[in-house]
């Protein structure tokens, strides 16, 4: 049962804070902007782990002028009473000792999202300085760290306590916290946290606790945004759909609930044939997927099986619908709260419960089978689609073969026939360049390092899948060729364990053909191969646009600022050369700027947030011509003296 007194004596310790300056990837990811974003993610999680528990109905986040955060809710605000062991205040256990929280024995919170409770002291250690402001007992209490090297002791101090909790009088009774940090720009690359990414953050989370209030403000720009939803994940769905003709009026919303979960379920059917599911445990989302998702689908199937038999509507006996079938084209948002969970890894995007499987499985039985029975020409209209897909899976069965081969690396070759393999067999360095037409195919090939280096150079532009079937996408041949040279099938045979190369390199040239071509295969990774990415084994080949030089001296330039300095830093009398395709650099000049790994320049293609990856997919690459031009409103700076640099030094 859960212990509204939320006090010191809730908080469970488990171990100190030493080892989170030394090792700051083991606890965030990383140093980059995913690490600096996962330090506020901790703290706003707390505050969310007390909307979903029913203490707060509104949730703050600031971006202030000074590069810090703010992060507030009107929850019950952290425990300020004297721990009973360890004789200190709560607030200052939560944020000076590693793993401490009220979230270990569920006497405190039913459901969290910051289970493993190592958030808000690994932000405290990884701030420069940190401030929590809590409001309860009609008092407001304050207290602060901070992190700097001490001399004396030749010792980094991070987290430390620097103002002792203090408290005054308030003539109120409201409650809450408000957490204010600064990322330490020693261990972040960038502390400059990102709008955009935080807006799509706040957006799922509101999505996912409906009513509740969350409002983000932005000092440094003066941008705002207030998000709240009162049909939680169906608006959700909803939102995900936007401009994607759904099959379904209105979405299919299932709610069901055992001793130790909360099960909610958002679906609908779109205009293409691409599965999308977002799935969370606790408001975290789980990119990976996991254990409750496989009991989704399974209890997916089940129903629609039994639905079809009862109803007699599939009658050819030679179509067997499969989970594949009753997929396509559905749009799923799935959220389950847990007492016990068992992320994979501390950054939770992957769910290994066991017992989710089982628990998920039942609940969606319970619940789809009663909504159904409810309403069967829904249920009738998902099996019609179901049948239409299965007949599609069947004429594209033998294409999809190709897609499955488990042929050597040499024997690929010869089915894609203008692949040139490396001779290497260990996948694990292996490397695909995916490079754009034959000429540039050519010098690539005579540059690489056959070892290692294998080429696919592509004759046409791949098809646009965001607008194809997949017997379509699968007559194609620049797509077959890419399918068959990794190894791994695509959809739901798509296997990690049989990929021929750690790193997949898409190489096209630096102007509008080569742009649309990386955006294709992009929307082709992400919809069929979609692990491929999320594992980071998609690169982007960065090609020089200009060489400058002079007798001894050569600088290759990237872009137009780099052309500047390279100018003025090799001086009177360089000369200058414009790339206007991969094609017109010699061998040598193309392994010394994109293909040799000491000196190559690649940009790995990661998922921050799957949802919003989906609808910018579908807005860029399918039929959204409305949200394109919204998003080219919003985001783009096109800057109208882009050639100036470069007019100047060809004239």
């Amino acid at each position: 049962m859960v212990n509204n007194n939320y006090d010191s004596s809730s908080l469970t310790v488990i171990e100190g804070l030493d080892a989170v300056r030394a090792t700051p990837g083991m606890y965030i990811g990383s140093t980059g902007p995913r690490g600096l974003h996962h330090i506020l993610w901790e703290i706003v999680d707390n505050a969310v782990d007390e909307a979903a528990n029913g203490y707060a109905s509104e949730v703050g986040i600031t971006f202030n002028t000074d590069g810090s955060v703010t992060v507030s809710d009107n929850g019950r605000g952290i425990p300020v009473d004297l721990h009973p062991k360890l004789k200190k205040p709560g607030v200052e256990v939560v944020f000076t000792y590693l793993h401490a929280g009220g979230k270990f024995d569920k006497a405190a919170y039913s459901y969290s999202g910051g289970l493993h409770g190592v958030g808000a002291s690994v932000t405290n250690a990884l701030s420069e300085w940190l401030k929590a402001e809590i409001t309860k007992d009609g008092k407001l209490y304050t207290i602060s760290f901070k992190s700097y090297y001490d001399k004396k002791k030749k010792k980094q101090m991070c987290g430390v306590l620097d103002q002792p909790l203090e408290s005054k009088p308030l003539r109120t009774k409201k409650t809450g916290s408000v957490i204010t940090f600064l990322p330490d720009k020693d261990v972040f690359s960038d502390i400059s946290f990102s709008y955009e990414i935080v807006e799509n953050r706040v957006r799922e989370l509101a999505f996912l606790n409906k009513n509740v209030k969350f409002i983000l403000s932005d000092l440094r720009s003066e941008k705002s945004d207030v998000f709240l939803y009162s049909g939680g994940i169906a608006d959700y769905a909803t939102y995900l759909c936007d401009g994607k003709i759904p099959m379904l009026r209105q979405p299919i919303y299932l709610e069901a609930s055992s001793d130790d979960m909360l099960f909610e379920a958002a679906i609908q059917y779109k205009n293409n044939d691409s599965e999308s599911m977002y799935s969370f445990v606790n408001n975290i989302p789980t990119t990976d997927g996991g254990t409750h998702e496989t009991g989704f689908k399974s209890g997916l199937t089940k129903v629609l099986n039994d639905f079809a038999k009862t109803n007699n509507l599939v009658k050819d006996k030679e179509m067997t619908l499969t989970g594949e079938d009753y997929r396509e084209g559905i749009c799923v948002v799935l959220s389950v709260k847990m007492k016990s969970v068992q992320f994979e890894g501390q950054t939770k995007t992957k769910l290994g419960s066991v017992e989710a499987k089982t628990a998920v499985e039942a609940l969606t039985i319970q619940s789809l089978s009663a909504y159904l029975d409810a309403k069967k020409s829904v249920g009738t209209q998902i099996i019609k689609k179901a049948m239409v897909a299965g007949q599609a899976r069947l004429d594209a069965q033998h294409a999809k073969m190709i897609s499955k081969s488990k042929n050597s690396i040499d024997s690929i070759s010869t089915l894609v026939g203008k692949l040139s393999s490396c001779t290497g067999r260990n996948a694990k360095i292996n490397e695909l360049f995916i490079v754009e037409g034959d000429s540039a195919g050519g010098s690539a090939k005579q540059a690489r390092d056959r070892k290692f280096q294998a080429i696919l150079p592509l004759k046409g532009k791949p098809v646009n899948i965001e607008k194809k079937g997949l017997k379509a996408i699968l007559d194609n041949d620049e797509i077959r060729s890419i399918i068959s040279a990794l190894g791994t099938g695509i959809g739901d045979d798509y296997k990690a364990d049989d990929l021929n190369y750690d790193k997949v390199i898409i190489l096209s040239d630096a102007d509008q053909d080569g742009a649309h071509i990386r955006a294709l295969l992009m929307t082709f990774f992400f919809r069929y191969m979609k692990q491929l990415v999320l594992d980071g084994h998609v690169y982007i080949g960065l090609a020089p646009l200009y060489r400058v030089y002079k007798k001894g001296i050569t600088e290759y330039c990237y872009d137009d600022e780099e052309l500047a300095v390279a100018m003025d830093r090799v001086g009177k009398g360089a000369e200058l050369q414009r790339y206007k395709g991969l094609g017109e650099m010699n061998p040598s000049q193309l392994w010394e700027t994109t293909l040799n790994p000491v000196t190559r320049s690649l940009i790995r293609v990661t998922i921050e947030d799957i949802a919003i990856a989906d609808v910018m997919t579908y807005a860029w690459m399918g039929g959204l011509p409305e949200k394109r031009k919204e998003y080219i409103n919003k985001y783009c700076n096109f800057n109208k003296n882009n050639d100036a640099a470069v007019d100047k030094y060809l004239k």
